[in-house]
């Protein structure tokens, strides 16, 4: 299997290319950032790009959404230290086929990618748990993130304190939030508020 590995850290996206040539893959380009990985997707049409999420100029995530859309049949897998809901929400809208931990041992990183690659159409990422929020609650939210009190959102929305305390005790519930800092921060964490 043809691959091509972008990370930013040259001592990991060495030992990640040594690790994977003595599993039997073939490196054929390895990028320090998300544009050099895009440039070498394109022209050495490997099988597979592992790609770091957090890379200068252009994320694995941006890559990701390039790829797919320039070339379908690649097949992009996220390697990274970051498991956020809304990091894991954005690769999956991106295309990514895997979502794979840095702290996984080599063996294992080896049978994911054959794995993947044998079968993209399965949904390997992670399951995050998004809440549904009703128009209201979607109009409540963002108000509640740039700091407004209660009443300055009833005023902007045209309606009641108090319905506005209705809407604030179901956003808590539906985040697993205690208060408004917690909701803002949990709302965030898995995609909710940009």
């Amino acid at each position: 299997m043809r691959l091509v590995i972008a990370d930013d850290h040259p001592l990991f996206r060495m030992g990640l290319k040594y690790a994977l040539i003595h599993q039997g893959f073939d490196v054929v380009a390895e990028a320090s950032d998300g544009l050099a990985a895009l440039e070498a997707c394109r022209a050495l049409q490997p099988d597979a790009a592992l790609l770091d999420v957090k890379m200068p100029g252009m994320t694995g995530i941006e890559v990701c959404e390039r790829l797919r859309q320039s070339n379908p049949r690649l097949v992009s897998v996220l390697i990274t230290t970051f498991a956020e809901p809304a990091i894991v929400q954005a690769a999956r809208a991106a295309g990514a086929r895997g979502y794979v931990s840095k702290e996984t041992d080599p063996e294992s990183l080896a049978r994911q990618l054959r794995d993947i690659v044998a079968n993209p159409d399965v949904d390997r990422l992670p399951h995050v748990d998004v809440p549904r929020l009703t128009p209201r609650e979607s109009e409540v939210l963002p108000l509640l993130a740039q700091g407004y009190s209660n009443k300055e959102i009833a005023k902007n929305l045209g309606v009641s304190p108090d319905t506005v305390k209705d809407h604030l005790a179901r956003l808590y519930a539906k985040l697993d939030a205690g208060d408004r800092t917690e909701a803002v921060s949990r709302a965030r964490s898995i995609g909710l508020l940009h």
